[in-house]
């Protein structure tokens, strides 16, 4: 039973990357068996539901993961200023890192047109960049952020990293997360001093 499990974990971690990298429409079956070294089999036996059944799962996971990063920020810092910079800087890290070649595991789904033939994915898409969005804004509270300035901060940081994970694959430059950093936690800065 566990190598089902590792099989499909395999699978689901490569479709991750491979969206992140191609997006969702230019992902197969075949690129995923091969990434993950898994065989034709597994495709059957653990994604019943199809390619739309994989993206749905990557996309779980990929918020998994971000929903952790944002953990691990927020555990490292000592105010909604300081876990910005965390949080922007890891992904503007990843991104140099992986030579300007990843995007976001969740956002093909949405631009690509999947979610608007599945509203199974529509609700993981929306589901997804709801957890992450919230993660933030709880965090932003304990570190003294009044409630409706932290979900509009937690608002603006998902949306500025979004658009900054797509101008520096564009750019090959990581300037959009270094200027989208500058504004945010500036802006933190103030909306933790209006409370305190």
């Amino acid at each position: 039973m566990g190598r089902r499990t590792d099989a499909k974990q395999k699978m689901v971690q490569a479709a991750k990357q491979l969206i992140r990298q191609r997006g969702y429409g230019a992902t197969a079956f075949s690129d995923v068996l091969e990434l993950s070294g898994t065989s034709r089999g597994s495709v059957y036996f653990h994604f019943p539901g199809g390619k739309a059944q994989l993206g749905i799962e990557a996309a779980e996971a990929h918020a998994f993961e971000q929903v952790d990063i944002i953990d691990r920020a927020a555990g490292e810092a000592t105010s909604a200023g300081r876990m910005i910079e965390l949080y922007v800087d890891l992904g503007r890290d990843a991104m140099v890192a992986g030579g300007y070649g990843r995007g976001c595991g969740v956002a093909p789904l949405i631009v690509e047109g999947a979610a608007e033939d599945s509203a199974e994915i529509a609700e993981t898409a929306r589901r997804a960049f709801s957890e992450m969005t919230d993660r933030l804004a709880f965090h932003f509270v304990a570190f003294g952020v009044e409630r409706a300035a932290a979900r509009v901060l937690a608002d603006a940081v998902i949306a500025g990293v979004q658009g900054a994970m797509i101008t520096s694959r564009a750019l090959k430059s990581p300037k959009p997360y270094e200027s989208l950093r500058k504004v945010l936690v500036s802006h933190a800065a103030h909306v933790s001093s209006v409370r305190s």
